[in-house]
């Protein structure tokens, strides 16, 4: 009996010291850990305000890789949610939401998870640096409550060897990911016409009539070699009762230091033809192929001056795909609709495209 009374006096006593020492801890954890990256700020700022790209760079996606992901609400700022579910009893279910975005300077969310603690945020804030402000640096902080949940607060104790670790991992492959998208800032491209910002659309089925070219960069042998690969191709539309189905495009294979290889193509159509494009029989002359293109989804960019500034333009729209989580694939091309000579000079008006990864 006497044993008994000494074990339960033990047993008092541990659950003393536990409450004391409960009460002594924190009601609350914040972490703060930063990277820094040198891509501008409107491609760091899009990133983080979207979960598109939520499994390139968070850790979490990593420790499950069989892990359900569902996207939910508007694909970018405040609502935008990702719902998660894992059959790892120590992940669950839970979801990410963004509850507060600040163009260029910060994006908050909102965490659920099987973790101890409630009222779980994340905040990621960025601030210019470096020579010139030439780098973001990226500011992740993380904030969670317990009250007086006396076990939550010994769970806090092993936040940042927990969480802690998992910011610095998500920050360092964010810095990573972001190394991979072409540095340019495509919102240059919609400041004075917020109509002219990047979008993804359909592009039909078509026909193609292509030359292919390889020359010198200068201006003169580029614009003669276009003309000349136009007339091939419009030899063969006449004698094939042919028409031109959309504007003459110009389609990149290499912009080299010294040379410039590219594609003249031409979609085109059997004369008066309606409808749904299919594969026509063409009977081909000198260097012209005929190409028939299905369906695909395309980011496409609006863009007028010399055709010199293209090769930039290309890349601000890829990098613009990616931040939306998706893959570019295949060769970037503009259709000319002011026509070759035009081109050559600020007159020049192109829709740029680039066929995206289905």
């Amino acid at each position: 009996m006497t044993r008994l009374i000494e074990f339960l006096i033990s047993l008092a006593i541990v659950a003393v010291l536990f409450l004391i020492v409960g009460v002594v801890l924190p009601s609350s954890r914040h972490l703060s850990h930063s990277v820094e990256t040198n891509r501008k700020m409107t491609i760091v700022f899009d990133t983080l305000n979207s979960l598109q790209r939520f499994k390139d760079w968070n850790p979490l996606v990593m420790k499950d890789p069989n892990m359900q992901l569902k996207l939910v609400g508007p694909t970018s700022g405040v609502g935008a949610r990702l719902e998660y579910s894992s059959k790892e009893k120590s992940l669950g279910d839970g979801s990410w939401e963004i509850t507060a975005s600040e163009p260029g300077k910060r994006v908050a969310y909102k965490i659920d998870d099987v973790m101890r603690g409630s009222n779980k945020r994340t905040e990621f804030t960025l601030r210019p640096t470096g020579r010139n402000n030439r780098n973001v640096q990226v500011t992740q902080t993380y904030d969670v409550e317990y009250g007086w949940n006396m076990l939550g607060r010994y769970s806090g104790l092993y936040v940042s060897s927990s969480v802690g670790e998992d910011i610095k991992l998500g920050l360092a492959r964010l810095s990573t990911m972001l190394a991979s998208v072409p540095n340019y800032d495509y919102a240059e491209l919609s400041k004075d016409n917020p109509a002219n910002a990047p979008k993804f659309v359909q592009r039909d089925a078509e026909n193609l009539l292509i030359v292919t070219a390889a020359v010198d960069r200068d201006n003169a042998k580029v614009q003669g070699q276009m003309n000349s690969n136009m007339e091939w191709i419009k030899k063969v539309m006449a004698a094939n009762g042919l028409e031109a189905a959309g504007p003459m495009r110009i389609i990149t294979n290499e912009f080299g230091a010294e040379t410039y290889s590219f594609d003249v193509a031409q979609p085109v159509r059997k004369i008066g033809a309606t409808g749904p494009a299919t594969e026509l029989q063409v009977k081909l002359e000198g260097p012209v192929k005929a190409v028939f293109l299905g369906p695909a989804k395309v980011a496409t960019v609006p863009f007028k001056g010399h055709m010199a500034n293209l090769p930039k333009v290309r890349d601000a729209l890829r990098a613009w795909s990616m931040t939306q989580g998706t893959e570019t694939i295949d060769r970037p091309y503009e259709t000319w609709k002011a026509g070759v000579e035009k081109g050559f000079t600020e007159e020049g008006d192109y829709d740029v495209y680039w066929t995206i990864k289905q």
